[in-house]
């Protein structure tokens, strides 16, 4: 999970929290880009995380009746993905899992949504 601190644990500010759009159609499945939240539904500010499984449970009317909002996903790069996920962790107070070494996404790219092709 990411987006809430600076790279020495800083809290970042955040504007207004965002109304959840988990209904949106877009599921948790490895490789989304989902927004964390505290367990009020509509909290999610800035902070963010990628699933590395299908993650059913974070659906609307999964665990959590209004689910987690999807809003994308990794198309190059999961593989980078997953050996951040193997990066060590442990406390580092107030917090009690965070990885070890800093680990800093560089940079994200908005892609153009592909246009349908016309059948033919």
């Amino acid at each position: 999970q990411g987006g809430g601190h600076t790279a020495d644990m800083k809290e970042k500010p955040t504007r207004e929290p965002i109304a959840n759009e988990a209904h949106n159609g877009l599921k948790n499945l490895r490789g989304s880009i989902a927004m964390a939240r505290t367990s009020n539904p509509h909290s999610a500010t800035a902070q963010f995380f990628i699933n590395l499984v299908d993650n059913d449970a974070l659906n609307p009317g999964g665990a959590d009746a209004y689910g987690y909002a999807v809003f994308g996903k990794v198309v190059s790069g999961m593989s980078t993905v997953d050996a951040i996920a193997k990066v060590k962790t442990g406390a580092r107070l107030p917090y009690a899992d965070v990885p070890e070494k800093t680990v800093t996404i560089q940079t994200v790219e908005i892609l153009p949504e592909p246009k349908e092709e016309k059948a033919k």
